[in-house]
């Protein structure tokens, strides 16, 4: 790597014990200073690596102040030496050598007291790490997980480019549409009263590429969404490696996605490691909703839920009858202080209790609800879940929503509590076939569940002729560790279909010319069948360093509550500006 400059002619990770005797010009920061009685010891880091450099003469740290010296950046020019032996430091690559200053360059004074320890940044409180970035990134963890981004990104290009995929950039302003999740909107100086939209997604315009004969497309997609802050969601903007292909069937998308996700798991991954081999296990939503109480399955913990409402409903637990009833079933026995710490937390949930059944060596029955099961029955409950000698199943009781999520939510918690998950695994799997329409439980109007230009399971006959609740969308999501990775879905091409499907969502035909007009017209002129999905760069990133919060994965990330704490975004501007726009602030 070329750096030779007058600042320095090499950086620290190239220098080993080849270049002893010779004389380099080094730069970087000041990472900290030892004085041990006329001889100074200086930690120089700069982006590559640590190099301890020794000072000898008290004169070339002349101008330094000691209080100000950490994080520093100068230049150093002198001698390549050996370190003594016992001094070797094996925590750093350069741990054998030492450079021994014949002078000094101070390029950057520190004018203040650091907020903080560059070293130890992230033990400090996130907003002051916001608020000086610039800091935080000097940080090697810090500083590692945005270069490890980088070439996770560059990976991915290469492997869609491999696979013939091309790399298009589709505009940032763009027209509002009901995607999902509120829009950030852009006044129009030109245009009185119109304004542009920052896309949530390249939807539209990655379907009028497929329309325009462009077989396979993709790019690392910035896409901007008013949502709240979540530990795997970044408010504001994320990036996505979207794509899309022409000609092709949701099977033809789910083998892109796996061959690409699981190279670059098995690329990127902690030693020692395992990823899903392809093709990767498809579950139905309503599937999932019942087994795993979630449409994000986390495979790694070997627990299934069970549906026993049908049982219950001939048994005389007054509580479980006219319910939906979920089972969790654990191959082994509890102590009563587990019971009581996990019906606190079911309780804290919100549920009314938890009921639970162990059996004895003789499948006898043993818990509060064993006297409400009838004896003729006890031996079906055995059967329908399973049980053995040494079991316990827990059961989980409400409306069917409620149900799903209780269970799932206590399928987790046994599964951590009992240590049964998989350790050091990446688990991958499909959840498809999404209703395509929900009722709001507020309006009762009917409405589209995710994206409104998914293809319906049966098309413009299915939404005829049968309700809008039952009908299936070509849509699916990739689901690794319970984290949602990626949407999906084979698009809607037809004009006539997706008339009819906004129709059903309460968008009348030129309500849809005006909202979709480009697609509108597009599918009137040949448009081929087309799919795609859209995994998430960043939540790629952040399960493949192991990090709890996505926000340590972005350069620079807002904060929880969407504030940009280092530039000062949202701010005020002038009235000058509004006036340009055509905007009158409220209070």
């Amino acid at each position: 790597m070329e750096m030779k400059n007058r600042y320095r002619d090499v950086i620290v990770k190239e220098l080993d014990e080849a270049y002893i005797g010779k004389t380099v010009r080094a730069a970087g920061w000041v990472e900290n200073i030892r004085d041990h009685g006329g001889v100074s010891f200086v930690d120089l880091r700069d982006m590559y690596g640590t190099l301890q450099v020794v000072v000898r003469d008290a004169q070339l740290l002349k101008g330094i102040a000691k209080e100000l010296a950490k994080e520093i950046s100068v230049s150093v020019e002198g001698i390549i030496r050996q370190r003594d032996e016992e001094t070797y430091n094996p925590k750093i690559p350069t741990g054998t050598i030492e450079l021994e200053a014949g002078s000094i360059d101070i390029l950057g004074r520190v004018y203040g007291q650091l907020p903080f320890e560059v070293m130890t940044s992230r033990e400090t409180r996130e907003e002051v790490r916001l608020k000086y970035r610039y800091l935080d990134l000097r940080n090697k963890k810090v500083k590692d997980a945005i270069i490890f981004r980088s070439q996770v990104i560059a990976y991915l290009r290469e492997k869609m480019t491999e696979l013939g995929f091309l790399e298009i950039q589709t505009p940032i302003l763009c027209a509002s549409s009901p995607e999902g999740a509120r829009d950030y909107i852009v006044p129009s100086r030109k245009f009185k009263g119109k304004f542009y939209a920052l896309p949530q997604a390249p939807q539209q315009y990655k379907q009028l590429l497929m329309v325009s004969g462009f077989d396979r497309y993709f790019q690392i997609a910035p896409c901007f969404r008013d949502e709240d802050a979540r530990a795997d969601r970044s408010p504001g903007e994320f990036y996505q490696l979207d794509f899309e292909m022409g000609f092709a069937t949701q099977e033809d998308v789910f083998r892109v996605g796996e061959e690409v996700l699981s190279a670059t798991f098995e690329k990127f991954a902690p030693e020692g490691f395992t990823v899903t081999k392809a093709p990767y296990p498809v579950i139905s939503y309503r599937q999932a909703m019942l087994e795993f109480g979630t449409d994000k399955p986390d495979l790694r913990n070997p627990l299934r839920i069970l549906d026993v409402t049908a049982f219950f409903q001939e048994c005389t637990f007054k509580p479980f009858i006219g319910k939906t009833v979920r089972a969790v079933r654990v191959r082994e026995q509890m102590s009563k202080g587990f019971h009581e710490k996990l019906l606190s937390f079911a309780v804290s949930l919100g549920m009314g209790g938890l009921g639970y059944l162990e059996v004895g060596p003789d499948l006898s029955y043993k818990g509060p609800i064993d006297k409400f099961i009838p004896e003729e029955k006890k031996k079906e409950l055995l059967e329908l879940a399973g049980l053995g000698a040494g079991d316990t199943i827990f059961f989980i009781a409400d409306r069917e929503e409620r149900a799903n999520y209780y269970a799932g939510q206590i399928r987790v918690e046994l599964g951590n509590r009992l240590d049964l998950c998989e350790k050091n695994a990446y688990r991958f799997c499909y959840v498809n076939d999404f209703p395509m329409y929900e009722l709001d439980a507020e309006t009762k109007q009917i409405g589209f569940t995710h994206n409104p230009f998914s293809m319906p399971q049966g098309g413009l006959k299915a939404l005829e002729e049968e309700n809008p609740l039952d009908i299936l969308a070509y849509q699916y999501d990739i689901v690794c560790n319970g984290v949602e990775l990626s949407s999906g879905a084979v698009r809607n091409h037809d004009m006539q279909v997706m008339v009819k499907a906004f129709e059903i969502a309460g968008y009348d035909e030129e309500t849809l010319k005006k909202k979709f007009g480009a697609l509108y017209q597009a599918f009137r002129f040949g448009a081929p069948p087309h799919a795609g999905m859209a995994p998430g760069v960043d939540r790629i990133i952040m399960l493949l360093r192991n990090e709890e919060n996505i926000r340590e994965v972005i350069a620079f990330p807002m904060s929880g509550s969407a504030q940009d704490l280092m530039c000062g975004a949202p701010n005020d501007v002038t009235e000058k500006q509004l006036r340009e726009v055509h905007i009158k602030v409220r209070d």
